[in-house]
């Protein structure tokens, strides 16, 4: 081999490695879009705004920014919502969205929201 040639293959190979990592990273979000697609076929939604949502998911995985926001953000995001209540029933608010006590969930996000009881015994 001559060596422009073996210059060139070596720069091929190279090339390759680096995008190894990246090639991986899109094979994920293909495989995670392909579950979601099939997904949309079986939910009571518009189905092209379900087709819509998966390819945006895809393409922001695929830049790497679809990331989970932190539990604790979830669960202060609920709590600031309980800060709207009367002050006699922030306490209540704040126990159905921790889930302590006797709080049952029934409903589904897709159904229109989740209905959060929280049941406490008066002595």
């Amino acid at each position: 081999m001559n060596k422009t040639i073996r210059s060139s293959l070596a720069l091929v190979l190279a090339a390759g490695s680096l995008a190894l990592p990246s090639l991986g990273a899109a094979q994920g979000a293909d495989s995670s879009y392909l579950r979601e697609r099939a997904t949309c076929d079986g939910v009571l939604q518009d189905r092209n705004a379900c087709l819509r949502e998966a390819g945006a998911a895809r393409y922001e995985a695929r830049r790497g920014g679809l990331t989970s926001a932190p539990t604790t953000s979830y669960e202060q995001n609920a709590l600031a919502r309980c800060a709207l209540q009367p002050p006699a029933d922030r306490p209540a608010c704040e126990a159905r969205m921790r889930g302590t006590g006797t709080t049952s969930v029934e409903g589904s996000v897709l159904g229109g929201g989740l209905i959060r009881e929280t049941v406490t015994p008066i002595q």
